[in-house]
């Protein structure tokens, strides 16, 4: 099978690339716009596995399509916590690029398209948790509003061309090659300020609630949504239940034996205060999801974290 991952280089794109090149079946092309991020993937020396340097800025980078069977799109280029500030931007870059990417991907006949969207942010504040994909999407960040937009193109391209697709709803990942730089990802990065003994930063006073789920159950629960069968399109992927800012901050010392130092800031205005997703459909269509509980997650990431990054 030919796969194409764009934006294959961060987080995601890495454990994902990591599981698919396992199978020599696969026929995997990396995308990204920096060749120099993809060190992690260039460790394991995959055979199978074809890394290409592009922005996609230009519409002839889309020839990468052709032959493709399945193309994932990871690609972003803003977070949660800052998008409304540069919306008119990060919606070109984001959405009319999507636009175009799908437009392509109908002229080279993919058969496939993963999106992988954000169960965090796309519901908004006032839906009542556990969030199902039928609860109704009034995102308060410009990064969910983008999302939305993304997954309503797909059905559009979907509906006009039959362009084939999953979108993936993802609650709150975290674990191995996760940037520990605080803007994403508040496990790893408690994690990893907990064993630099480095002052950790909170917003609000810790009851912000958010569902966390290891890496390695999301690549899992990825591959059998994108490769199994189901007359569903749209997939919320998280543990199912809600854990606390403060929850995980004592579970990382207790986890680790470490006591954190922790500063508490003001909340911000982004912070959708309680967000936990329903998988139901998920379990129903595919089994069982079974994630690792969030103690065991703690301690796996801390030994990648001690063995690459500290």
């Amino acid at each position: 099978m030919n796969i194409l991952i764009l934006g294959a280089a961060g987080f995601i794109g890495t454990n994902l690339t990591i599981a698919l090149a396992q199978n020599t079946h696969n026929q995997i092309t990396l995308v990204d716009k920096d060749i120099n991020y993809f060190s992690h993937i260039k460790e394991y020396g995959f055979n199978n596995v074809v890394i290409k340097e592009s922005s996609l800025d230009e519409k002839e980078d889309f020839r990468m399509l052709e032959g493709q069977d399945t193309v994932y799109h990871l690609v972003s280029t803003n977070v949660p916590t800052t998008s409304n500030q540069h919306i008119s931007q990060d919606i070109r870059s984001n959405v009319l690029f999507s636009s175009d990417l799908f437009e392509a991907c109908v002229r080279y006949n993919v058969k496939k398209i993963v999106f992988i969207s954000s169960g965090g942010t796309v519901y908004g504040k006032e839906s009542v948790c556990p969030l199902k994909e039928s609860t109704p999407t009034n995102p308060i960040s410009s990064y969910g509003v983008q999302k939305i937009t993304i997954e309503k193109l797909l059905y559009l391209y979907n509906y006009m061309y039959g362009l084939d697709y999953r979108i993936i709803r993802l609650a709150n990942p975290y674990g191995p090659y996760q940037r520990p730089n605080g803007v994403l990802g508040a496990v790893t990065t408690f994690t990893y300020k907990a064993l630099k003994g480095e002052q950790i930063q909170v917003y609000g006073d810790g009851t912000v609630v958010r569902d966390f789920i290891y890496i390695d159950d999301v690549i899992r629960a990825i591959i059998k949504i994108v490769y199994g069968e189901s007359r569903h399109h749209i997939f919320n992927l998280g543990c199912g239940y809600g854990t606390s800012i403060r929850t995980v901050l004592e579970t990382v010392e207790e986890a680790l034996h470490i006591k954190m130092d922790i500063v508490y800031q003001p909340a911000r205005a982004v912070d959708v205060p309680v967000n936990y997703l329903d998988i139901s459909r998920y379990e129903n269509d595919y089994g069982k999801l079974n994630p690792i509980s969030l103690e065991d997650g703690i301690k796996k990431t801390a030994e990648f974290l001690m063995r690459k990054m500290i």
